[in-house]
């Protein structure tokens, strides 16, 4: 796979994840908005990362070790970067286990709304950091 279509793989996943976080977000099923918008933000570090290092970026969900190894760790705000570390905590590792529940019980539909949204302006301003 060329680098070039390795970046737009990992552009179409987190595409295809921000789509799936307002459907979920449609639907009710918050879990499942603030697990795909933590994907969202990730498959697109990792496509800035390949576009950056013409490598296939590290396997790791932590938004804030990605972004240490772009550039972008001098472009981005503070507020940025303590969203992604929030996000961080919605990277749901097995699907059987009390974190689920922890994370089910600590959402409304007001907070997922606002996650969506900040994640799409994230989304944005990341993607507009690639041209």
């Amino acid at each position: 796979m060329t680098v070039e279509s390795q970046i737009k793989n990992w552009l179409a996943l987190a595409e295809y994840d921000f789509d799936t976080a307002l459907a979920m977000l449609k639907s009710g099923r918050l879990l499942y908005v603030v697990f795909t918008c933590q994907q969202c933000i990730e498959k697109t570090l990792k496509a800035i990362y390949v576009k950056e290092h013409n490598i296939t970026p590290p396997y790791t969900h932590n938004l804030i070790k990605l972004v240490k190894e772009i550039t972008l760790d001098n472009k981005i705000s503070e507020g940025q970067l303590e969203f992604m570390a929030s996000l961080n905590s919605f990277y749901i590792r097995g699907r059987y286990s009390e974190e689920i529940e922890e994370i089910h019980a600590s959402l409304s539909e007001k907070s997922a709304t606002e996650i969506f949204k900040k994640t799409e302006s994230l989304f944005l301003w990341l993607k507009n950091q690639m041209h």
